[in-house]
C-alpha cells in the first residue's frame, strides 16, 4: 500500500501538467533562491511549511506536488522520517523513505521469471500523517466555538436551574433543561451567547458566537429533562443553552484559490483583540451562502490611505500583506487562520482571492 501511494505521488506531477493545472516553467520560476535540495520530515512539520521551504507560494503545494483534488481527497500521506526531494528540472517535489529498495515491494526477479512472495508490511496510522496547517492552532475551533443564527439560538434547549436552588454549576452537577428533544441523542454541549456578528457593509445580523461552557449527558428525558454536567470549563448558570455535541471535523484540507470571486471583511479577531498576527484566528463576514469553502486561501489587504498632494486628495491602492486559510465554514460567516502576515491584521481589513 505504501509503495502504491508513493508511486501515485511520483506519477501525479506528470498527469497534472498534462491536464494543464500548472506548467513546469511556471513552477520553476516559483522556486525559492535558497531552496534546499531535500528536507527530512520531522514531527510538527506541515505541508504548508514544507512547501514554503522550497517555493515562494507555499499554499500552492497541491499543484507543486502534482495533486489532483478531483481524484485525491486526502493527500496527507507523508510522515516524520520521509525525505522530500526537489526536482529542479521540472519544479516538482517527490518523497520517499531513506533506504527504500525495490525488494520492499515483495517482488523478485530471476532471469525471465518474476517470483512473487509474501512480505510483511507496516502501515502507519493516519494520525501520524503531516497535516496541511498547524493542527494545534485550529483544533479547539473544529468543534467550538460555534456560530449560531439568532433564531436558532433562541429556540435551543435552556438550562432552567438545579436542585436546592444552586446557582453556579460545574462537573458532576445535576441540572434541568426545557425543550430538550428525545430523538437527538444523549450528548450535548452547553453554551452562552457571546458576540453578535453584524455585517459591516449591510448591517445584517450574521449570527451569534456561542461561548463554550462544557459538556452534558441526558439522564432522563421529559418536559423538564435531567442532565449531568460531565465536563465544565467555565461556570454554568440558569439561562445557558444546549447545542448538540459536534464531532471533530477533519483537520486535513486541500488549500486552493476560490472557485469564484470572494470579497470578505475581517469582522472579529478571536480573543476580543483589535489586531492579530500569524496563527491568529479571524472571522470573515462571508460563509457557505457566498460560496466560501474549507481550504480556500485568501489574501489580506489594508485599505489604501488617502493622501493629499498639491491640494488634491488621492486614494492609494489597497495594500496586500498576508494570507489566510479558511478552515471552518458556517452559513453566513467563516473562520480563517492567518498563515502569513508582514503587518498586524486589523478589523475591517479585506480578504480576497489571492
Amino acid at each position: 500500500m505504501r509503495k502504491i501511494i508513493s508511486l501515485i505521488f511520483l506519477l501525479l506531477p506528470v498527469l497534472a501538467f498534462a491536464a494543464g493545472t500548472a506548467s513546469p516553467s511556471d513552477i520553476r520560476l516559483n522556486i525559492r533562491g535558497d531552496a534546499p535540495d531535500r528536507h527530512v520530515v520531522v514531527k510538527g512539520d506541515t505541508l504548508w511549511d514544507i512547501s514554503g521551504k522550497f517555493f515562494k507560494d507555499p499554499w500552492k503545494w497541491p499543484h507543486i506536488w502534482g495533486l489532483n483534488k478531483d481524484t485525491i481527497k486526502d493527500p496527507h500521506w507523508i510522515y516524520p522520517g520521509d525525505v522530500i526531494y526537489l526536482d529542479r528540472t521540472n519544479g516538482t517535489l517527490n518523497f520517499g523513505q531513506p533506504g527504500a529498495t525495490a525488494a520492499a515491494s515483495g517482488v523478485g526477479e530471476t532471469g525471465n521469471t518474476v517470483v512473487l512472495y509474501p512480505k510483511v508490511r507496516v502501515k502507519r496510522s493516519d494520525h501520524d500523517a503531516i497535516p496541511s496547517i498547524p493542527a494545534s492552532a485550529i483544533g479547539p475551533f473544529l468543534t467550538r466555538p460555534l456560530i449560531i443564527e439568532e433564531d436558532e439560538f433562541k429556540k435551543a434547549p435552556m438550562l432552567i436551574g438545579a436542585r436546592e436552588g444552586r446557582v453556579i454549576l460545574g462537573n458532576d452537577d445535576t441540572a434541568f433543561v426545557t425543550n430538550l428533544p428525545a430523538n437527538k441523542g444523549d450528548n450535548w454541549q452547553i453554551y452562552r451567547p457571546g458576540k453578535t456578528f453584524v455585517d459591516p457593509d449591510t448591517n445584517e445580523v450574521l449570527g451569534i458566537e456561542a461561548i463554550y461552557l462544557g459538556d452534558a449527558e441526558v439522564t432522563h428525558f421529559a418536559k423538564v429533562s435531567t442532565i449531568t454536567i460531565t465536563h465544565a470549563v467555565e461556570e454554568i448558570n440558569a439561562g445557558d443553552r444546549l447545542v448538540l455535541h459536534t464531532e471533530d471535523e477533519t483537520s486535513n484540507y486541500l488549500p486552493r484559490a476560490p472557485a469564484k470571486k470572494i470579497s470578505a471583511r475581517v469582522i472579529s479577531i478571536y480573543g476580543g483583540v483589535s489586531q492579530g498576527g500569524q496563527n491568529s484566528v479571524i472571522t470573515l463576514n462571508r460563509g457557505a451562502r457566498n460560496g466560501v469553502e474549507k481550504g480556500y486561501v485568501l489574501a489580506l489587504y489594508h485599505k489604501g490611505e488617502v493622501v493629499t498632494h498639491d491640494g488634491k486628495q488621492y486614494t492609494l491602492p489597497d495594500e496586500r500583506y498576508g494570507l489566510v486559510f479558511v478552515f471552518r465554514v458556517f452559513n453566513k460567516v467563516s473562520y480563517a487562520l492567518v498563515m502569513e502576515t508582514r503587518l498586524p491584521v486589523q478589523l475591517l481589513d479585506s480578504a480576497k482571492n489571492p
